[in-house]
């Protein structure tokens, strides 16, 4: 299931070996002070926690760690201090005032630029949109003026075509008779 370097890798981790059986299957030799359900740490320099047995099943093991309060053998309580803040010069704070001045104008500036940025390209959109609906009316006018111009032209065809019909049923007359 892994392979044995991963396995070596991992014997190494002191909680993950007391974890997974998987990883080490051979058993611990037992404690003398083993409490029953209370799994053995001795691979581990860890002292302040407890883990116990809740359940072993096919499908895994369960556990519950249980951490123990630290205990001091009489050494020194240590305590993490500050060292004190020293009070700010009025120069420092207005320096830092100008800078906090100076951040606020850039962005009120940046966001100018944004706005002014955004405008532009609402107005090319509009003026793309605009350009657009000129050329599909141009277009339009276009195709209307060709189709009037075909009609013309097929109605002056058809016009020449009766004229021309009547001339030549004219003539037939005139050779008949």
């Amino acid at each position: 299931m892994f392979p044995p370097a991963y396995k070596e890798k991992m014997r190494q981790l002191p909680l993950v070996s007391v974890f997974c059986s998987c990883i080490l299957p051979e058993p611990r030799d037992a404690t003398v002070d083993k409490k029953e359900g209370v799994v053995d740490l001795n691979l581990c320099n860890i002292r302040d926690m407890e883990v116990i047995e809740l359940s072993k099943r096919a499908s895994g093991q369960a556990f519950e760690v249980i951490l123990k309060p630290p205990t001091f053998d009489g050494g020194p309580e240590l305590r993490a201090t500050t060292p004190p803040r020293q009070k700010p010069s009025l120069e420092e704070i207005q320096k830092k005032l100008d800078a906090a001045q100076e951040r606020r104008k850039c962005q009120e500036a940046e966001l100018l630029k944004h706005l002014a940025e955004r405008r532009e390209h609402e107005r090319e959109v509009a003026q793309k949109a605009l350009t657009k609906e000129r050329q599909e009316h141009r277009a339009d006018a276009d195709k209307e003026q060709r189709q009037m111009h075909l009609n013309a032209s097929q109605e002056q065809l058809q016009e020449e075509d009766k004229h021309s019909v009547e001339v030549r049923r004219r003539r037939r007359r005139r050779r008949s008779t």
